[in-house]
């Protein structure tokens, strides 16, 4: 899969969008986008790590602000991986973003970008996603879930 680094920024060693070969990444409305990225912290004792993410569409570049749970990377390692990262440690964070059912269906460019507690970049990428219109089955599925709930 193609995935671009942004400038200046350290690049992850790897990213893989779970469901998709190549970029644009369909992600239908009413669900999540599972983004894995692999990266190396950049220095030593990195205490926390948050999640940034801006997106683009139509020429026009917008904060996207994540929920607390999800944009805070420490709390989402993977593989036993846990804060503080050093400086040469890799670790695998996973990130689920929740593609709203109000959302239009057009193509978005997905900045993300690791920054730790002194706001440095850990690692940052950017990837094109073609949000789709979800099936009505899906919708049914969670109009149940929130009257249950």
């Amino acid at each position: 899969m193609r995935i671009t680094g942004s400038k200046g920024r350290p690049f992850p060693l790897s990213v893989n969008v779970v469901g998709c070969d190549v970029p644009p990444c369909a992600v239908a409305k009413g669900s999540t986008a599972v983004m894995e990225a692999q990266f190396v912290g950049t220095h030593d004792n990195i205490q926390e790590i948050t999640t940034a993410i801006r997106a683009t569409t139509l020429g026009i570049t917008v904060p996207y602000p994540l929920p607390e749970d999800v944009a805070n990377v420490c709390e989402n390692l993977l593989y036993g991986a846990n804060c503080p990262i050093d400086q040469s440690e890799d670790a695998t964070y996973q990130l689920n973003f929740y593609i709203d059912k109000s959302y239009p269906e057009i193509p978005v460019k997905v900045e993300v970008d690791l920054v730790d507690e002194n706001k440095q970049s850990i690692a940052c990428f950017t990837v094109d996603i073609k949000v789709t219109k979800g099936s009505s089955k899906k919708y049914l599925e969670a109009e149940e879930v929130d009257k249950i709930a």
